[in-house]
């Protein structure tokens, strides 16, 4: 708690500004990483959601070390290296307020300690990625082609409305701060 004290108490004697000191009054700037950061946040945690959702219901077909079992995992790895890194940006661009330096504090100091974790997410699955690779290209190459990329067009039409309902409440918030 020592870290967050001393993290509230840079806040607490910082400028008294409506986003973080280093995005230099710059309000554009701030809504923009909000709402990206925030909406990250939110696909990362749907495909999450989705592939996880997907393993277990297939999980007698895809076995371990099968091409989907290694192509939900990648992807399951790398959303919640987004979702956290991002998440926890979110969270701390969302809740800055000068006048609470305790609890921003205590943001600064969580996402300093997610961090980590988060990265530690996406370089097990760039190995992960690297490990399976020569694998998987030898599986594409057979045949049936081509893959059919639109069947999941109705989940990224969501993140999209999802996206653009974010940008909306990014520039809210911070031009109402």
């Amino acid at each position: 708690m020592q870290n967050s004290s001393f993290a509230a108490q840079a806040v607490a004697d910082g400028p008294q500004t409506i986003a973080p000191p280093s995005f230099n009054g710059m309000g554009w700037l701030v809504v923009t990483n909000l709402a990206v950061m925030t909406i990250a946040t939110l696909i990362g945690i749907m495909v999450i959601v989705k592939l996880a959702g997907d393993a277990i219901q297939h999980r007698r077909r895809d076995t371990w070390l099968s091409p989907a079992w290694i192509y939900r995992t990648l992807g399951i790895l790398f959303a919640c290296g987004i979702t956290l890194r991002c998440g926890a940006e979110a969270v701390n661009l969302w809740g800055w307020n000068p006048h609470d330096p305790i609890a921003t504090g205590m943001y600064l100091t969580a996402k300093r300690l997610i961090d980590p974790i988060a990265v530690a997410f996406g370089v097990t699955a760039l190995m992960t990625f690297i490990l399976s690779e020569p694998g998987m290209i030898e599986q594409q190459r057979k045949e049936p082609w081509p893959v059919d990329m639109w069947l999941a067009w109705p989940m990224v039409k969501r993140m999209l409305w999802l996206a653009v309902l974010t940008v909306a409440a990014a520039a809210g918030v911070v031009s109402t701060r």
